[in-house]
């Protein structure tokens, strides 16, 4: 889970003093499910979630799905002791730090984790090298050639973080998916987004896959009041990830900079400028995609480059994906550089060069 985008306005934000609440039943809420709660109400709730989940269906395995996003630290954080292993899809587009926090995390809390890969690569993909296994263009056409748009969204999902995912599942459940199931324990919340609030649902089943979002229900309020509760807040030099004492919840320091986990950077709802201010902090990260620019060029591919949407591509809808909510851009966002600009991470001459047309 990223945490690029703002979230959907709670009644909390729009009227200080109101309660922070959905206004609106979710379409995919059970009955009461999006009512208010206090904060150990809602804590209740979730684990009451997983409980209904293992009690429903023949589970052999839980685990919880870490992208080293905020959002993602707090389903961890909380349901500890209560998953089996770590999984952390590593789309090889990511930063590495991101990666690096969620070993570190693991291995802090004594946790198994594994680290999943996706077979074939974001590089291959751009340069048209995976071809189509199924469908009409079977063994003849690739999947797809060029940077993504939005329009690209979908077919870099499936490759970079379901297949890994799906792979898993496999090797966990075998052929026996009616007898044995896995619960993938995310952090999808009705309040994220338009799109999580039509479709999310607190237990969804798919096959050999239980969906399991614990913290669907939390409202945007419920999210800062946890952090303030179990982050380190102390004035002094933090430990590695805030990990100050046992029992902290942990902090990406990436999601500090970019406002996302930054655990997949296909950029296919890039907004304008967002590769140069991947690179402004983590220039190891964007240099791979610099050079395959320069690759993708170099073969006649006119989608070459990174973060820009193919040449007459036409809009797209919301992008296809259960970890993938914060992609599209939310109308009315504040600009994440006026954000380092007042917050000092960023100097007023390099605010202006970012924000100077092109």
């Amino acid at each position: 889970m990223s945490a690029r985008n703002p979230r959907r306005q709670s009644a909390g934000d729009m009227f200080p003093g109101m309660p922070d609440i959905l206004t609106k039943r979710p379409p995919k809420a059970a009955d009461g499910e999006h009512e208010a709660r206090t904060l150990d109400e809602a804590i209740t709730r979730s684990l009451e979630i997983l409980d209904e989940a293992l009690a429903s269906y023949p589970i052999v395995g839980t685990y919880w799905l870490s992208s080293g996003g905020n959002d993602s630290a707090i389903v961890g954080h909380l349901l500890r002791g209560r998953y089996d292993a770590v999984l952390h899809v590593n789309t090889g587009t990511g930063i590495p730090e991101t990666t690096q926090y969620v070993h570190d995390v693991a291995a802090a809390w004594g946790d198994r984790l594994h680290e999943l890969h996706p077979k074939n690569s974001y590089r291959d993909l751009v340069l048209g090298k995976v071809i189509a296994s199924t469908g009409p263009n079977a063994g003849e056409r690739a999947v797809w050639k060029g940077f993504p748009g939005p329009a690209g969204h979908k077919v870099m999902y499936r490759h970079l973080k379901d297949e890994p995912l799906m792979r898993f599942r496999k090797s966990v459940v075998g052929d026996q998916g009616r007898a044995r199931k896995v619960i993938y324990l995310g952090g999808m919340r009705w309040a994220e987004t338009d799109r999580r609030f039509r479709n999310a649902e607190a237990i969804d089943q798919d096959g050999a896959i239980v969906w399991v979002s614990p913290l669907v229900h939390w409202t945007d309020a419920h999210m800062r009041e946890y952090r303030a509760r179990h982050r380190c807040q102390q004035d002094h030099e933090h430990a590695q990830h805030r990990l100050c004492f046992d029992g902290a919840l942990p902090l990406n320091e990436v999601t500090e900079h970019l406002h996302m986990s930054g655990e997949c950077l296909c950029l296919a709802y890039a907004k304008p400028g967002e590769p140069d201010e991947i690179a402004l902090f983590y220039p190891h990260a964007a240099a791979p995609m610099r050079q395959l620019e320069r690759e993708a060029e170099a073969v006649g591919i006119k989608a070459c480059r990174w973060g820009q949407k193919p040449p007459g591509e036409k809009d797209a809808a919301a992008p296809a994906g259960r970890l993938c909510s914060s992609c599209v851009t939310v109308p009315g966002q504040d600009d994440l550089i006026d954000q380092w600009r007042d917050s000092g991470l960023i100097t007023d001459e390099q605010h202006a060069a970012f924000t100077r047309p092109a």
